[in-house]
């Protein structure tokens, strides 16, 4: 059977090609590429190998760049320095990951999926892009409110702005209702997408789609109306104008 080994550190290559010979007695090791570039190549050239090791890191690049570049239908165990979690959990797509420096055991065990068909023949490369994103974070889809005696929840999609009178924090529906939170502003900033959100000033929270207008003001600074809102003087500090503007423009 063929083997292709995709790695960068030759030492490392060796080692496994050492290992996977006491798995493998008749099989053809290929390729020992170590670029992202010339993986390509060798896929557009060369009919499918059996089985698939390959490094995550490469020396032009990271190795997802191969399959998204040619299609790949083999079987693939990947090498990587990422945590153990994030590995447990690549494996409900039935494709396995080992940790640098390869532990003999876990390679045998990784063979043995392989041999027993527990893996699948393709290449999940958006699973797996979502799931290398380290610490990434997630953001509330809705907020509780109080109305009254009543406690309702408003999804994200509905929220205009958040805004402190009094130190009493407050939601803004785009139908100009209004609910009281139980955060603080700066509770709710920490919960909120910064991609869609962005702090104006000490008051105000605001969702991108809720900027009316934008004015120029003294100092540099600049004048925004906001929808359904009849504070005319919410000010952006001449500090913060470039990353509002950022912001607006992404």
């Amino acid at each position: 059977m063929n083997i292709l080994i995709i790695e960068d550190e030759k030492p490392a290559a060796n080692r496994l090609i050492k290992l996977l010979k006491g798995h493998f007695v008749d099989g053809d090791f290929v390729g020992n590429l170590d670029t992202v570039s010339r993986a390509v190549k060798w896929f557009e050239e060369n009919p499918a190998p059996d089985l698939i090791f390959c490094d995550i890191q490469l020396a032009d690049g990271i190795s997802f760049e191969i399959f998204e570049k040619v299609k790949v239908s083999s079987p693939v165990i990947f090498i990587t320095a990422y945590d153990q979690y994030a590995i447990r959990a690549f494996q409900v797509n039935a494709i396995d990951y080992l940790l640098k420096p390869i532990d003999p055991e876990a390679l045998g065990q990784a063979i043995e999926k392989y041999k027993s068909r527990q893996i699948k023949p393709s290449l999940d490369l958006e699973l797996l892009k979502e799931l290398l994103q380290p610490d990434k974070k997630s953001f509330k889809s809705r907020f509780l409110v109080r109305f009254g005696e009543k406690i309702q929840s408003v999804p994200m999609e509905e929220v205009s702005f958040f805004f402190s009178e009094e130190r009493v924090t407050f939601l803004q529906t785009d139908a100009g209702k209004k609910y009281v939170l139980d955060s603080t502003l700066e509770q709710v900033e920490s919960q909120v997408d910064p991609a869609l959100f962005f702090r104006l000033n000490r008051k105000y929270l605001s969702r991108v789609d809720a900027v009316e207008e934008v004015l120029a003001y003294s100092n540099s600074r600049l004048k925004v109306k906001l929808k359904n809102c009849q504070d005319s003087d919410i000010l952006i500090s001449r500090e913060k104008v470039g990353e509002f503007k950022t912001w607006l423009d992404s």
